[in-house]
């Protein structure tokens, strides 16, 4: 769609952000941001501002930074942006406006880090995607619930279910990132999908797993994987499947988020929803695959002790390939336990904070106006 500004220019959105621990809702709102301009640009900012007004982020700045970068609805990334968007950052990158979602969010001072461009005018809300958050994946680490998983009957069932919040203080209970209530539908999944197929010629690249808290490693190694085809297929196996092969509480993310996850990394073309374990000859011709692909982690057997990319290799096509990371969901859940009262203080603190924000947003909004007044919390 071809937007026009006042003075009939293409319209440059700004959003800005921490974008830790990038899930399918960070995604989902640069795909709002997206859908209102032409041109997307998207600020991060550094640990350091984060660790100042949130607490310590989970990945680091030059980890976001790429994570963020390979989301396909963004056009630019600006490394360190300001914490508070102004306007001379906002005219700096010739953006039309900025673009958040109904959420609030406050420096360590409790101010609203939006008060500056909404006063004028130039600040449009997207609908933030209920269900998920940074705050609410860390708990389900820490805290090594399951409920989230899809099991059984409801493999393929919508969940709504919440893992306990790090405070148990009910009254602290977020209104925004206190509530996990994710809701998958066919029309989310189509917004998310790129839509293509494959063209007469195209190589066409299959890769299966889990991809579970998608992060720099499944990144880079998806980026290299798309570098040996023209049209890239992403296998994700069900939960009770990576269960199997993972343990403990894995996969933290379930099915339906996963696949939002890898179908908002641009080099993805296509995946496969709750794709078979073993990689059938069915599946290889169905989907015309002409290269398997498999990282460098160990290959475990399927439920019958079969190699489960025996097919693939008998037919040549199977290769292993280097991402050159060593970043594995794994060390993101170990970078957690590390520092875990870290965590528990920031999410408390979190909670506490948006509860009080959430109040005054009421107010406000009861009141006619969109910005808020100073928010103070013990």
């Amino acid at each position: 769609m071809n937007h026009k500004s006042d003075n009939g220019d293409e319209v440059r959105v700004w959003c800005d952000g921490c974008y830790d621990m990038v899930h399918f809702g960070h995604a989902n709102s640069l795909r709002q941001a997206k859908a209102m301009g032409d041109y997307l640009i998207v600020g991060v900012h550094t640990d350091e501002e984060i660790t100042k007004h949130k607490g310590p982020p989970v990945f680091t700045q030059a980890e976001r930074y790429k994570m963020v970068r390979a989301i396909k609805w963004v056009d630019e990334v600006v490394e360190g942006a300001p914490y508070v968007t102004t306007l001379e950052t906002l005219d700096k990158y010739n953006c039309d406006f900025c673009v958040h979602g109904d959420d609030i969010t406050m420096t360590a001072d409790g101010i609203d880090t939006y008060h500056i461009v909404k006063a004028a005018n130039r600040y449009k809300e997207c609908k933030r995607t209920e269900g998920v958050s940074t705050t609410d994946l860390v708990g389900r680490m820490l805290l090594m619930t399951r409920q989230h998983q899809q099991v059984g009957a409801a493999e393929y069932a919508v969940d709504d279910s919440h893992s306990t919040s790090l405070s148990t203080d009910a009254s602290a209970r977020s209104p925004w990132t206190g509530v996990s209530h994710f809701l998958p539908t066919t029309r989310k999944i189509m917004q998310f999908s790129s839509g293509l197929v494959p063209k007469p010629g195209d190589r066409i690249v299959y890769v299966a797993g889990a991809f579970d808290l998608f992060h720099v490693g499944h990144l880079d190694f998806l980026a290299e994987v798309r570098k040996k085809g023209d049209f890239l297929i992403v296998g994700l196996h069900t939960d009770p499947a990576v269960n199997r092969y993972k343990g403990a509480n894995y996969p933290i993310m379930n099915l339906h988020e996963r696949v939002l996850s890898v179908l908002a990394c641009k080099y993805v073309s296509e995946v496969v929803i709750g794709a078979p374990y073993y990689v059938t000859e069915d599946l290889l011709d169905q989907l015309k695959v002409d290269l398997v692909c498999h990282g460098t982690t160990e290959i475990c057997l399927d439920e019958e002790g079969c190699d489960p990319y025996q097919v693939p290799k008998s037919r040549g096509i199977f290769e292993i390939v280097e991402s050159g990371n060593s970043m594995t969901t794994d060390r993101i859940v170990e970078r957690i336990i590390e520092h875990r009262l870290e965590f528990e203080l920031r999410n408390k603190k979190k909670e506490k904070k948006e509860k009080a924000a959430f109040e005054a947003y009421v107010k406000a909004k009861a009141q006619g106006r969109n910005t808020i007044d100073r928010v103070v919390v013990d």
